[in-house]
């Protein structure tokens, strides 16, 4: 099944786009529409929906042309701390201003970015002052005053009223932020009580990828969702107030549902009438389920997600930017499906990978690294470290090498291009590690192909990698990491270390 497509990407435009224009008739006046999980670069889906396209949400944006309008939103508390994206391994901040950027490449511009929970944080107000003196319009909220249980309060000039109210002639307005908790319902919610006391009717719903409500509770796919948010200890439910009104299973997540009870309130409040909504589920406008083609192809790929997860988690655990109830969260789901880590196609081969080269050079009490990857039409290559360079390196020279049919004899990189390289490391810049890793490796090969036609033709194949499986016996170090980040491979890695050092580069 590998490579087979399972998402139909034009049905999904077709009809999340009806959707979202239905809802927006039905408010007449304007529609807050809070996206809910990545707006760019959703490779989540793009695993567990094989064909998915990762900006298919942005492609829906620009559909919408002339109107609809973005608002960002971002927590003062992750800019603070400078919260990692992991999958870009950029900070929240610096995911925030890589957002607008890529949005005007889409022909598409923000009314404003909102810093949420604002107060007077240092790297908050830094961030602020850099974003406005390049032209960008920001906004700053602070706590909502009565949140969760003063409703009168919330809803009041004390409450949302003392927020910065972000005026736009739109009839669509996206509300979206680089993760969870950037205050997108918050700042909805602001919206829509100025405009009420403006005379505006407008409305609030919540643009959903996942879970997806129209499948059932257990499959893989929400089942990975889970998974992906075990961290912040996120979990699938049957909505029970759309059982209630409608006598209809679907399904939903522990916060939509705890929080509803509430956020029907607070709507009742601002509008001085009836909630728009009886459930969560009505909130939601996805249509993601009805655009799967292959259920069989789905749910194996929702099963190889989780697994991701469990390694990704166990390393995190490792270098001490999680805790153990994730890990054990993930094996559980793990077990539910009657499965073993080494069910990932590349685990096995790296691990051998690793001990091979141990066995090979016995009496060397140095550490062996061991990496595979899962090529597309299911091959599996190898390669481990060596003096010469890291398993990453060793890994992607194998694999460009055997896409490009270059026999194994003949090399990519001549000595004297890695002697230049070692020297520049070791004599001019006093790095202890003479291995090439692979960002190293990547600038070596592109000089080398200047000369070699034969590295030419194998650097040509590295696109080809994109999407690959990766595996490796040992966390990457910096240089591993970004230069397969910047390849495209879905990685898993052991919770190892490669060296004994505590400090690594």
């Amino acid at each position: 099944m590998l490579g087979t497509i399972a998402f139909d990407n034009e049905k999904y435009l077709e009809e999340q786009t009806a959707a979202i224009l239905d809802r927006v008739e039905k408010f007449g006046s304007k529609l807050y529409l809070e996206f809910g999980g990545k707006l760019f670069y959703d490779y989540h889906a793009a695993r567990v929906l094989p064909g998915y396209d990762p900006n298919v949400k942005v492609r829906l944006l620009r559909e919408l042309g002339d109107r609809a309008g973005i608002i960002l939103c971002i927590y003062a508390g992750d800019i603070e701390r400078k919260k990692i994206r992991a999958d870009f391994g950029i900070t929240y901040d610096s995911d925030a201003m890589r957002l607008i950027d890529d949005l005007r490449g889409w022909g598409l511009d923000i009314l404003g970015v909102i810093i949420t929970r604002f107060e007077n944080q240092p790297s908050a107000i830094q961030f602020k002052n850099k974003l406005e003196r390049r032209g960008v319009k920001v906004y700053t909220h602070s706590y909502t005053k009565g949140y969760p249980t003063n409703v009168d309060t919330i809803v009041s000039d004390d409450g949302y009223g003392a927020n910065s109210y972000i005026e736009t002639e739109k009839s669509l307005v996206i509300v979206t932020g680089p993760g969870p908790g950037s205050g997108k319902l918050a700042t909805c919610l602001s919206q829509l009580y100025h405009d009420y006391k403006r005379g505006v009717k407008s409305g609030y719903a919540k643009f959903e990828t996942f879970p997806i409500w129209n499948i059932p509770l257990r499959h893989p796919v929400n089942i990975a969702y889970e998974a992906a948010t075990a961290d912040i200890r996120d979990f699938n439910l049957i909505d029970p107030f759309h059982l209630e009104a409608y006598d209809l299973k679907a399904v939903n997540y522990n916060r939509d549902v705890e929080t509803f009870p509430v956020l029907k309130r607070i709507l009742e409040k601002i509008t001085g009438g009836e909630s728009f909504y009886k459930s969560p589920t009505d909130m939601g406008v996805n249509r993601c389920g009805f655009a799967i083609t292959n259920d069989e192809v789905t749910q194996e790929a929702a099963k190889q997600e989780v697994i991701r997860r469990y390694f990704r988690y166990r390393c995190e655990y490792v270098v001490g930017l999680t805790d153990r109830e994730t890990v054990q969260r993930v094996e559980l789901f793990i077990k539910d499906f009657q499965l073993e880590p080494e069910y990932r196609n590349v685990v096995k081969p790296a691990r051998d990978a690793a001990s091979e080269a141990q066995e090979k050079d016995k009496g060397n009490e140095g550490i062996y690294c061991g990496a595979a990857i899962e090529l597309e039409d299911g091959t599996i290559i190898t390669g481990n470290n060596s003096p010469l360079m890291h398993a990453a390196s060793s890994l992607v020279i194998h694999a460009i090498k055997h896409l490009a049919g270059i026999p194994k004899k003949i090399k990519l990189l001549p000595k004297n291009i890695t002697d230049s390289v070692r020297r520049l490391k070791t004599e001019i810049l006093d790095e202890k590690s003479v291995s090439l890793d692979l960002n190293e490796t990547l600038i070596a090969l592109g000089i080398s192909a200047t000369t070699n036609p034969a590295a030419q033709l194998a650097v040509e194949k590295l696109k080809d990698l994109m999407g690959c499986e990766v595996h490796m016996t040992h966390i990457p170090t910096p240089g591993d990491e970004a230069g397969l980040r910047r390849i495209g491979v879905n990685l898993t890695s052991d919770p190892n270390f490669s060296t004994k050092n505590l400090f690594i580069v």
